[in-house]
């Protein structure tokens, strides 16, 4: 969320990001409405002002024994008033509900040195790490290899559970958590605090963290409850801090390895085959709560960024780090970088990883503030990253290590979440 009075300075640059961004919303209808909510306040609140005048006068009548005809022109006339105020009370609630619709609808600027563009397509690349494999062998893609190896069975996921679900087995499985708790563990020891979060979320911690109201045709919700499944352990982690006033003299650094669920509306038709695009996965999340200092969450952002990074680079993947352009951010979103690792199957590198600076959008929303060294209160800037989703990496995970008999190099930072296993050899028989 903006501060309205920010806002109200800043109308054309924030109507701008709106259209960039593909969001339909009038701020030139916001203002006006947030004019009339103000203008209908200051006429409720002296409405009530005169109503407590006469009534006091009414008691002062009766105390000094006036005549019963002026105490009856006085009662008329707080009867009145209250008329007035009952009309000018639900105007106000009208235009205080209006403001806050579409003020839910107004996104977050974005950092000058984002790009411009309508789609992922207009995406920058920022570098490029390591070099893609070239195979002397017939390549197998990963549903083929889990197959081989009988580590992933779609089939049978689509009969339990419809389409794009699946079961892990064997060893799919010992990778899919050997990866997180790889993760995991590097942010351990570079200071994160690990929490194991509620995946069932009320309606007003998915809107303070910005993901509704635009969001909600991507969550699934529990029937006859005001719960939704998260789609990432983002939304539970900041909102373990909703409402309160948080020690920020060091960043606060928060991860969880937690299931999460996507409706995948819209997506019919894209990337069906396989593991890339699922309605239940697993992430290791990051999110950072720091002072509202731009230059320290610029820095926090290259190191959340870094550390998925790094990850990548223990499991001997090739990746490249693209700056998101204006048309893929989010509504939330003050600066994205995202990490896209190369697949052979595919060949072209593939969305594994997201770096989100927000600023103090999400904090706004969440009523998240410290307190500066003057004593006043701040809203703080919030981060996100995913240090690791699975199944989804293990899509290049298993196609960059295949060897030619069909085998799978396991890296050695994995192997000892592997039981030291080196690689993953044919089923015997």
């Amino acid at each position: 969320m903006l501060d309205m009075k920010w806002i109200r300075q800043n109308e054309e640059q924030v109507q701008k990001v709106a259209a960039q961004k593909g969001i339909l919303i009038s701020i030139t209808e916001l203002l006006q409405w947030d004019e009339k909510r103000r203008s209908l306040l200051q006429e409720v609140e002296a409405l009530r002002s005169l109503r407590n005048k006469l009534s006091n006068h009414i008691g002062t009548l009766v105390r000094q024994g006036a005549p019963q005809q002026e105490v009856e022109q006085a009662k008329q006339k707080v009867k009145e008033t209250n008329e007035k105020l009952a009309v000018a009370e639900t105007e106000l609630t009208r235009a205080e509900c209006k403001t806050a619709e579409l003020l839910a609808l107004v996104p977050n600027i974005v950092s000058p040195d984002t790009p411009e563009g309508r789609s992922d397509a207009d995406n920058v690349e920022q570098r490029r790490i390591g070099e893609a494999p070239i195979f002397g062998f017939e390549l197998r893609d990963h549903m083929a290899l889990g197959e081989l190896h009988d580590m992933v069975d779609v089939q049978r996921g689509v009969k339990t559970a419809g389409s794009r679900n699946y079961y892990l087995k064997g060893a799919g499985v010992l990778l899919h958590r050997a990866v997180q708790q790889l993760a995991l563990d590097m942010l351990l020891q570079k200071g994160f605090t690990l929490l194991d979060v509620p995946l069932m979320v009320r309606t007003e911690a998915m809107n303070h963290t910005g993901f509704f109201p635009l969001g909600e045709d991507q969550t699934y919700r529990i029937a006859n409850e005001d719960k939704w499944l998260v789609g990432t352990s983002e939304v539970p982690m900041v909102a373990y801090y909703a409402d309160e006033i948080i020690d920020a003299d060091r960043p606060i650094k928060l991860a969880a390895a937690s299931t999460c669920f996507r409706s995948e509306v819209g997506s019919a038709g894209r990337d069906v085959h396989g593991l890339y695009r699922v309605h239940q996965f697993a992430k290791v999340e990051q999110v950072i709560l720091c002072k509202a200092d731009p230059v320290l969450s610029e820095a926090l952002l290259q190191q959340i960024t870094a550390n998925a990074e790094e990850l990548l680079q223990c499991l001997e993947l090739p990746y490249r780090v693209m700056a998101v352009c204006t048309g893929d951010m989010s509504q939330k979103t003050y600066k994205q970088y995202d990490i896209e690792t190369w697949m052979p199957s595919r060949g072209a590198y593939g969305e594994t990883h997201s770096s989100s600076n927000l600023h103090d959008f999400q904090a706004r929303r969440s009523n998240i503030r410290y307190r500066d060294k003057d004593g006043s209160l701040k809203f703080c800037h919030t981060l996100n990253n995913t240090a690791v989703a699975s199944p989804r990496i293990l899509i290049p995970l298993l196609e960059n290590h295949q060897q030619e008999d069909g085998s799978i190099r396991i890296p050695a930072a994995l192997q000892p979440y592997m039981n030291g296993m080196q690689q993953i050899l044919l089923p015997k028989g």
